[in-house]
């Protein structure tokens, strides 16, 4: 019945938006990443928008890799609200699941399945706001972008390729859907992701046992996770976190290791600075220990009062009856790239269930999808107004 309610006046020559029965689509269409291969989900995307009468382009930048932007436009006399959501997921993992990963089934009032929460459900979503926004006969004030992006999880490919093709010339403000059990975020944290090379010497068990670089690292990695990273306290965030991700090293079980390499994600609140945090590790780095960086996501923050934040409060309010919190979150979103150097507000909405991301047993609530579309396209309307 929930289902019936969104799709009330959603029709476009004699069809109807059915969000839910997207979903399943979009699920079964595997788009983990790696490899990511998201171009068919993004062809289902880019057909719905068509069949809606919405304006959409489908970029296929690298081989099988696509991004979909839609757009309703307005009447310029604001600048663009940007709904921005990604069409990879991570891998189903090793971890047995109870369920098929890419069946899109239903169970009690829920959909199934690998992206169902992270973030399938806010794409859907998403369209479903756009359509209804879009058979309105008079325009809002300013247009409404969908970003929906390939290669979240590989460093954000496809936002930066939407900057590339200047999306940011246009935006005024934006909302992601990544999980927020449907609560307001407004500041993610940083993202440091470091490759760190222990060099040994190359020994035998028979003979010179040369230096392990295993056992190197080892007393390295011990130390680091002890390591108390000093700076203010933020009222939405806990500290910093240091998380090894990857490591390997060695060629044989009887010889030593001459090298061994290990991957270092740290997650800093936005008042750390990353050389901080660098510094930090290389004064326990013993000799034979070098430190680089792979990458850094700098943490995103919209102010609590903005009026933007509080349009997105009003919503959630509005639709599920109870006021929202505000809340910070540990990971990153599209935001860091698409809002990079730009003074424009930015808030996370999303149905998925805060944590679930990258879980075993996936899954999203249909009542949130419906309340999600609901509160995307209020948030529309009274920001465009």
């Amino acid at each position: 019945m929930a289902q019936k309610l969104l799709m009330n006046g959603m029709n476009a020559n004699d069809r109807q938006f059915d969000a839910i029965e997207l979903l399943q689509r979009l699920i079964a269409c595997e788009s983990c990443d790696p490899p990511g291969n998201e171009i068919h989900v993004a062809r289902l995307v880019h057909d719905q928008f068509l069949a809606f009468g919405i304006q959409a382009e489908l970029d296929e930048f690298l081989p099988g890799r696509a991004n979909v932007l839609g757009r309703i436009r307005g009447t310029r006399e604001k600048s663009s609200l940007v709904l921005s959501a990604h069409l990879d997921t991570v891998p189903v993992g090793a971890f047995p699941w109870s369920f098929g990963p890419f069946s899109g089934a239903i169970r009690d009032g829920r959909v199934l399945g690998r992206g169902a929460s992270d973030m399938k459900g806010a794409v859907v979503a998403m369209i479903g706001a756009a359509v209804q926004i879009n058979q309105r006969h008079a325009p809002l004030k300013g247009d409404i972008l969908l970003a929906f992006s390939a290669g979240e999880s590989s460093d954000c490919l496809g936002a930066k390729r939407f900057v590339s093709r200047g999306i940011r010339d246009e935006m005024g403000a934006l909302l992601v859907g990544e999980p927020s059990s449907m609560d307001v975020v407004i500041v993610e944290k940083a993202a440091l992701w470091l490759r760190v090379r222990a060099e040994g010497r190359t020994g035998h068990v028979s003979g010179n046992p040369g230096i392990n670089a295993i056992d190197a690292m080892t007393d390295f990695l011990r130390a680091a996770q002890s390591i108390q990273f000093e700076c203010p306290p933020h009222p939405l965030l806990d500290g910093p976190t240091l998380r090894v991700g990857r490591i390997s090293g060695g060629s044989a079980v009887n010889l030593t290791p001459d090298i061994c390499l290990a991957e270092i994600d740290i997650r800093l609140p936005p008042n750390i600075a990353p050389g901080t945090a660098i510094e930090k590790l290389r004064q326990i780095a013993a000799g034979g220990i070098f430190i680089e960086t792979i990458d850094f996501k700098p943490a995103v923050e919209s102010d609590p009062g903005s009026p933007f934040v509080s349009v997105c409060v009003q919503a959630c309010e509005s639709m599920l009856g109870k006021r929202p919190d505000i809340k910070g979150v540990s990971y990153y979103s599209d935001a860091v790239v698409l809002s990079a150097g730009l003074d424009i507000p930015f808030a996370i909405v999303g149905p998925g269930d805060l944590g679930m991301s990258g879980q075993p047993n996936e899954s999203v609530s249909i009542e949130r999808i419906l309340a999600a579309a609901r509160v995307y396209e209020q948030v529309a309307d009274q920001w465009l107004s």
